[in-house]
Parts: structure tokens; sequence; C-alpha cells
């Protein structure tokens, strides 16, 4: 219900005022452009010009004007005055085109925002709006927002759970992968820990005594977080606004002072003005503009192509800067679920009559260790007969008559007698988690032990060849961040090569890692996660990539980017991409930088010619835009 609760919640584009300001001057641009190529009546392209000018331009003025009121000047209020710079002599279209580039960038960043927004809202929807009290005059539903500490509350099976607290009564199988990140549930009995906004399985009732005010959950804590750092993280600015102060106010002093100095010495007003607005018009800022984005935006389209979605010219820049990055484990580096790794039968039984017995019986369940059973007796074309009788218990497993015997599975330590002191009963009485991140089930068949199957998570097939591919890229040793036992995140560490495992963390406590490595030697870190349980820490992280195919909502929107396929190998791959397009930015700025010396030196020195100061001007537009689109190529990935 999450994914379609947070999917209401979204802010359609056209919602925004500036994704309409955005579109109607993009539109009138459009239209206007070719009327005014093909010779058409000035009387019918001026007026959509108009309105590209006004669409786009108003609010960048209007925010200008605020901004003089504090004595800054920003290059948004330039831009205008360029722009209308160029329409006084003669150079519409100049204007409206850069009019309509601020105009998408606005509307660009305030989407990105409202989603994030709406994306910590819909995590909210997580934790239930009620819960169901116990008090001594029985049961009554109450808001999850007036529980108080020292409260107890009934959670019945399927139900999501409504506080921080502590199991008093009950036994239960709890998904807590939100939370922890945990792929398989975890069973919890009187005295375990559990979390608000987590499910109860769909066996056993829970009575848990509150243990945590509403508004300091761990799931309350996780949106704090996010917003926190949503606000506080600052944004990675693109080269022209780093100097956007210094240069704005250089061209306004010079523009007026070009515009002044020969009116003063006796020169006619309208050569002083036409100086001075071809001076505006060859330091206007267009290929500086376009020496930016034209890579990063090709970049980003390259990137969508191979199922990497770069959310905007700014994430795609911050990619490029990473030099340490920080793993999620499930999900991320194994692919989620758990796989049958082993089928050990015991005497008498073979390897595929123990799997298809065991299929029988779990095909009735939705545990994950179930689905992953069944699925194996089905990639070896077993035939399983139908069983009957299920039940389930939790904290102890599954039971069912198939064909006349009795058959039950769970965790060997539960299922075996305490008294039992054969061989096998020796051999099989184990803990269910082995440490090493394998767990492992028994199987009785009428009481007796039939074998055993192991289970675990799998890393992806990719995931040593990415982390190794990262590793030479940074430059730095990886580092696993997760909220799985050490014993599991040991064992997928390992197979992966990363040396650097911390393991049992909270959201919070991951999100606290991300800020330590970053303050260690100042580094920029790259986490890569894909559960609720990840988004503060890539919201901490100087770039975040989410993995698409299971990422929950609110990781994907809080990230940077997003890995539709879940090919892990694809994220070197975008890494490298954003190098050469902050390569091809430095060499854009410089093509861009050294055309506006030589124009604007002309324009000073000598005499520069209105037409071939256009020309100028826009001939280094069109070739930092052409040089950066060399990023489309396939070969650029």
């Amino acid at each position: 219900a999450t994914p379609a609760a947070t999917a209401t919640r979204r802010t359609r584009v056209l919602a925004l005022p500036e994704a309409r300001r955005a579109v109607a001057a993009t539109v009138a641009f459009l239209v206007a452009l070719p009327l005014q190529l093909t010779g058409t009546s000035a009387w019918l392209w001026a007026p959509l010009y108009a309105v590209a000018y006004g669409a786009g331009g108003w609010e960048p003025a209007l925010e200008g004007l605020r901004a003089l009121r504090t004595r800054t000047l920003d290059v948004d209020l330039l831009m205008i005055v360029a722009a209308l710079g160029a329409a006084a002599i003669g150079q519409v279209m100049d204007g409206a085109l850069l009019i309509v580039i601020f105009a998408t960038s606005g509307a660009l960043e305030a989407l990105a925002t409202a989603r994030t927004e709406d994306s910590v809202r819909g995590l909210l929807d997580l934790a239930p709006a009620t819960a169901t009290l116990v008090t001594a005059d029985g049961e009554q539903q109450v808001p999850t927002d007036r529980l108080r500490v020292g409260d107890e509350i009934l959670v019945r099976p399927g139900e999501r759970i409504g506080a921080d607290g502590e199991v008093v009564d009950g036994a239960g199988e709890v998904d807590q992968a939100t939370i922890t990140g945990e792929s398989l549930p975890v069973p919890k009995g009187a005295g375990d820990e559990v979390f608000a906004g987590t499910v109860n399985g769909p066996a056993g009732a829970l009575r848990i005594s509150v243990r945590r005010d509403p508004s300091d959950t761990v799931l309350a804590r996780i949106v704090t977080l996010v917003e926190e750092a949503s606000r506080t993280k600052a944004p990675t600015q693109l080269f022209i606004e780093k100097v956007e102060q210094r240069y704005a106010v250089g061209v306004v002093l010079a523009t007026l002072t070009i515009f002044a100095v020969p009116l003063a010495f006796g020169a006619d007003l309208t050569g002083a003005l036409l100086r001075a607005m071809t001076f505006m018009i060859v330091a206007s800022p267009c290929a500086v503009v376009l020496a930016t984005m034209p890579p990063l935006l090709s970049a980003i389209a390259n990137a969508g192509r191979h199922g990497v979605l770069v959310k905007s010219a700014v994430a795609m820049e911050r990619l490029g800067q990473v030099d340490t990055v920080a793993y999620d484990k499930t999900g991320t580096l194994t692919e989620g679920t758990p796989r049958v790794l082993a089928v050990t039968p015991e005497q008498g039984f073979s390897e595929g009559e123990l799997l298809a017995l065991a299929a029988s019986v779990e095909h009735r369940s939705e545990h994950p260790i179930a689905r992953s059973v069944v699925e194996a007796a089905r990639d070896r074309d077993l035939t399983f007969p139908e069983a009957e009788d299920f039940t389930s218990t939790p904290g102890r497993g599954v039971a069912a008559t198939v064909s006349g015997r009795r058959v039950e599975i769970g965790a060997p330590a539960r299922l075996l007698p305490t008294t039992a002191t054969t061989d096998t009963a020796t051999t099989m009485d184990t803990a269910t988690d082995s440490g090493d991140g394998t767990t492992t089930v028994l199987v009785l068949v009428d009481g007796a032990p039939a074998g055993r199957i192991a289970l675990a998570d799998r890393p992806r097939p990719d995931a040593a060849a990415a982390v190794a591919d990262l590793a030479r890229l940074t430059g730095t040793p990886p580092v696993l961040l997760t909220g799985d036992g050490p014993g599991a995140a040991a064992g997928v560490a390992a197979a992966v090569g990363i040396d650097d495992v911390r393991a049992g963390l909270l959201p919070h406590e991951k999100a606290e890692a991300v800020r330590e490595l970053a303050l260690h030697g100042d580094r920029k870190v790259l986490v890569i996660g894909d559960g609720v349980n990840d988004a503060p820490a890539l919201a901490a992280a100087h770039t975040g990539v989410a993995m698409g195919r299971a990422g929950a909502d609110l990781a994907l929107e809080t990230a940077d980017a997003v890995v539709v396929r879940d090919e892990l190998a694809a994220v070197p791959r975008a890494v490298a991409l954003s190098r050469r397009a902050r390569r091809l930015v430095t060499q854009n700025l410089v093509i861009a930088g050294t055309c506006i010396a030589i124009l604007t030196v002309w324009d000073l020195v000598g005499h520069l010619p209105l037409p071939l100061g256009v020309a100028g001007h826009e001939g280094s537009t069109i070739l930092v835009a052409l040089n950066g689109l060399r990023l489309l190529r396939e070969k650029a990935w």
C-alpha cells in the first residue's frame, strides 16, 4: 500500500508555477523561431517572443530586484538585463533563448525539490494512523500520535506496528527491512525490540509495550534526518553560479562605464549606447551557460539510455567528484531475496525428493524462505504433490501432511528435541543463522530428520566487478554500511572484495557513518542503497545512488541518481562519464572565456561592428554546444 499511497501524494509537474512558466516560454520561443527564420512578418513572431520574455523572465527579474534590496546582484538579473538589451538593439531571438534556458533550469530545480518533499511526506504513510491500545477495560483504537511510553498495544497478524517498543507477550516474525534492511523476517518474542512502521507476519499476534514517544520513533527520526540533510547539504553550484556575483557586478559596471565615459568626452548618444549594448551582448554569459549545460545534459541523456537516471546537471557534476564509496548490503550488493544454496538429504532421501517434500509444504506459506524453496524446486523441474493440514507456528516453522507423511520445516534448534543425542541430531542442531549469512532449515518427516536446506541472499553477479571498478576510480577502499548482522555482512563483503564492514547500523547510524567518512580526509562520499533505511545516508552523502527496481520510494526520491535496471556495474560507468563531462565543461569554459575576452577587448580598444559581435558571440555559443554534445555518442559510455 505504501508505493500507491506515496504516488497519490506526488506533485504533478504542471502543478508547479515554475514549470508552467518554463513551458509557456519554451513553446512561444519554438513557435516564433521558425516564423522569424522564414522571413514572416514581425507582427507574427514578435508577440510570441514577447510572451517568452514575459513568461520566463518576470520571476527571475522580480527575484533579482529583491536581491538588490539586500545589496546583492545575481546572474539571473544580469540575464534579464542582457536579454532586454539584446531586444533593444534588435537581437530579440538571442534574448529569448537566454530567457528559455534559465526558465527551464529553474523549473527542474523546483520539480526536484517538490518531489523530495513529497517522498518525505509519503514516508509517514509507513506508520499506521491508529493502534489497538490494550487497557483494563479492553481494547480500543487510538491514533498512534496519542500513544505514550508504557502503553501496551496489540498488533495482529499482517498489521503494521504503530510504535517502537518491546514485545511483552506473543510470538511472530516481523518484516523490518524498512528499518534495518534485513532480507528475511525476524522472529520476535517476549523481550525483543520492534520498530514502528514494520510489519507483523501472517501468523502470531504481538503485545507490545511502548518504549518511545511517537515523535521519537526510528521512523520519525528517519523523516527528520532526511529533511534536515536536504535543507543543510550545501548544493554544488555550477561554475557560473560560483562567480555570479563578481561577474554580474563587473559586467554591469563595465557596461555603464562604456556608455558614460564616451558621453563625458562628447560622443553622441546613439554611438555610446550602441557600443555599450554591443559590449553587453558579447559579454553576456550565453556561451558560458551552454559551456556548462550541454556536456552535463548529454551525459545525463547517455546515462539514461543505459539505465542510470541522473536527476539534474548538478547531480551529474557531483557524481564525478566522489572519492569514497559506501554500499548498503541487502538489495544493493545482494539480490535482496534468499536463494537455495545446498540441499543435504539424510539416508533414505534424495536431493530431489527432499526438495519436493519441502516445496509441497512451503507452497502454502508466504515466507521469503518458502518462496525460495518453491522456486528452487521449479527450477529443477520437480513435481510436488498437494499438501494437506497446513499449519504455521511463529518462531518454529511450518508443517503439513504430504502423501500421508507429516512434514515439518523450521529452524533446527526449534524442531529437534533438546534431548537428542544421535549423530544426526548433533550435526543438525545448529542455529538458523550460521553466522556467515547462510540460513539453514531442517526438514522432518514423521518426526525424523530427512535433511536440511541452506539458503542465502546471494551477491549480485556484477557486484565484485563493480566494487573493484569504483575502487580504481576513487582510489580509496570501499565501505559496507548495513543494518544486517555481522556474520551476513562479513560473508557478502568477502565475496565482493570489501574489507571495511560496519554492521548492525540503524538508519541514523548509517548517516552518522557517512558524515564521519566525509570528515576523515575531507572526502566526497558516494552512497549506494535501495531502502527506506538508506534514505538518511543518501541524503547526508555528497552523492546518493539508489537501486531502482525494488528500491523504496523515499530512497529513489532522495538519491541523486537511480539505477533503473539494478545493474551495479552501471555505477562506475556513470562516474567515469561524469568525469568526462567535467573535463568537457572545463574545455568549454576556456573556449567561451577566450571568445568573450577577445570580443570585449575588441569592442573596448577598437570598434567592433554589432553584426560581427553577434556572429562571434553566437559562433562561440554554437561551438561549445556542439562540443558538449559529443557525450551523446555511444562510445562515451
